[in-house]
């Protein structure tokens, strides 16, 4: 399934690095962006979730609640959270239900190697729970750029 604008983004329930129950329903009437990575600690990530934190001022000025979501666990999530100091949360689906609901867990590969895994993507969902804009290509240290332009 390949979610484009337009459509209704999928209600998730998901939970968070301090076991909180977090779901799209809590943010009626707000602007989110929901971006999906594969791993906590890992370069592109983290330039990707210091990007975010540089400019979550910015993201929040915009109207924006932003959530991080990845197949990590509440525990490396709070580490990595901790070491970066990102103010937002981030989703532990460690069972990669929301993943497959968003449709970004597919084939990738590496080295000429395939593997299943996140296929990092940001969807911008607006205060009606439509999905604004789908990036794919992300920028990873260049991202708020390619949600606020």
């Amino acid at each position: 399934m390949t979610l484009t604008a337009g459509d209704k983004a999928p209600v998730f329930k998901g939970t968070d690095q301090d076991g909180n129950t977090i779901s799209l329903k809590d943010f009626a009437g707000k602007k989110v962006v929901l971006y999906f990575y594969p791993k906590d600690n890992t370069p592109g990530c983290t330039k990707q979730a210091c990007d975010l934190r540089d400019n979550y001022n910015a993201l929040l000025k915009a109207g924006y609640v932003v959530i991080g979501v990845s197949t990590d666990s509440e525990k490396s999530h709070q580490k990595f959270i901790k070491k970066f100091e990102l103010p937002f949360p981030l989703i532990a689906d460690e069972d990669k239900t929301i993943h497959e609901q968003y449709g970004v867990w597919g084939e990738k590969s590496m080295y000429g190697k395939t593997y299943m895994g996140t296929l990092r993507t940001t969807f911008v969902i607006d205060e009606k729970g439509k999905i604004e804009e789908v990036i794919s290509k992300v920028k990873t240290d260049d991202h708020t750029a390619q949600i606020l332009k």
